[in-house]
């Protein structure tokens, strides 16, 4: 359990030909009675495994988050197609400086990027800036913090819109223009963007990004909003 309310799930999945950090997968669940439904979950993992990692929020009153989040247990299987998507990818080949931008749940597939930085021993310097509600809704809190202390050449900030620690500096509240480094702040060039969170997030911190000089050519969005879960 990450939270209260979301999970990571590991499958073990034969055949799988490999992914890109960024990419998704189709998750298909199948009653007895022959009713099935369908979601898309971004991958949390690292490339090059045969194990998929997926990171479930459940979903009020969903039909599918729920299940893989409080119900299925190890054993349980269910229909997994993927890997998809080409447009919020990030491989370590690309050298230039990487700014990430997560709202929620948006998280896991800038996750899969971070983790993969570091895998691949990529001297990539990454930012990433992280809003979530509150300190008891982060997803891979444990695990940022280690990166951030002990990872060169990644800056880690965690952001709260709803409330956040005693000891915070910034005050809670939503994405500031503060919050994001402008475009020329870097010594390395302007960096590739990823943003990834609700749509009202998302809309938001491409605003923000413009005002802050990132060019929209250098800016990949993936946003999410209400489908049933």
């Amino acid at each position: 359990m990450e939270t209260r309310t979301a999970r990571t799930l590991v499958f073990d999945v034969p055949g799988w030909p490999g992914h890109d950090a960024g990419q998704h997968v189709d998750v298909k669940l199948t009653a007895d009675d022959g009713y099935s439904a369908q979601r898309s979950y971004s991958i949390a993992s690292v490339p090059n495994s045969s194990r998929v990692e997926l990171t479930v929020q459940a979903a009020s009153g969903g039909e599918v988050s729920p299940y893989l989040v409080h119900d299925m247990r190890p054993g349980d299987e269910l229909a997994l197609r993927g890997p998809i998507g080409g447009w919020l990818r990030w491989i370590a080949d690309l050298e230039e400086p990487v700014l990430l931008v997560a709202g929620g749940a948006g998280i896991v597939p800038l996750m899969a990027m971070l983790r993969q930085r570091n895998h691949a021993g990529s001297s990539a310097p990454f930012h990433l800036v992280y809003s979530a509600r509150t300190p008891d809704h982060l997803f891979y809190a444990n695990e940022l913090h280690s990166i951030g202390q002990n990872v060169s050449g990644v800056i880690i900030d965690r952001l709260y819109s709803r409330s956040g620690l005693p000891d915070d500096p910034r005050p809670a509240g939503h994405l500031r223009p503060a919050d994001i480094p402008e475009a020329n702040s870097t010594a390395h060039g302007a960096p590739r963007v990823y943003v990834c969170g609700p749509s009202e997030f998302v809309e938001h911190a491409t605003q923000i990004l413009a005002g802050r000089g990132h060019l929209p050519a250098a800016v990949r969005t993936e946003r999410f909003g209400p489908s049933g879960g």
